[in-house]
């Protein structure tokens, strides 16, 4: 299975505080490294590449041994509004004066439903 996998700017890296290789990923969701990267190709996780290395995952993305709730509706719904990975996560992690915060911390304190509703507006 072929894993495209976008290459991130230093503007958008640096909006994410803690990063996460596929390994650790996988280690932390208790899955194997394919089912880690089924879940980037399902759009249910997010990763890019920063330097010349595989993918990694912002660490907020994952709850314990879970994704995040509502995190996977959210990329979806961004992925509809033709956003791209790169700009998806830019998305996510640019705070937002009128939630406050940005949209990964709304979704993060449970407001994945009003933040799917603004990512829906983007399409228009």
């Amino acid at each position: 299975m072929t894993l495209s996998v976008a290459q991130i700017d230093r503007e958008t890296e640096q909006l994410v505080d803690e990063w996460l290789t596929l390994p650790e990923v996988a280690r932390c969701l208790d899955v194997s490294i394919g089912r880690a990267k089924q879940l980037l190709k399902d759009h249910k996780l997010l990763g890019v590449r920063r330097g010349s290395g595989g993918p990694q995952v912002p660490a907020v993305f994952l709850d314990g041994k879970e994704v995040m709730k509502g995190l996977p509706g959210t990329l979806t719904v961004l992925q509809d509004a033709g956003y791209d990975d790169v700009e998806s996560l830019r998305w996510l992690f640019t705070p937002d004066d009128s939630l406050p915060g940005s949209p990964i911390e709304a979704i993060k304190a449970g407001r994945h439903t009003e933040v799917k509703r603004r990512a829906q507006a983007l399409a228009f």
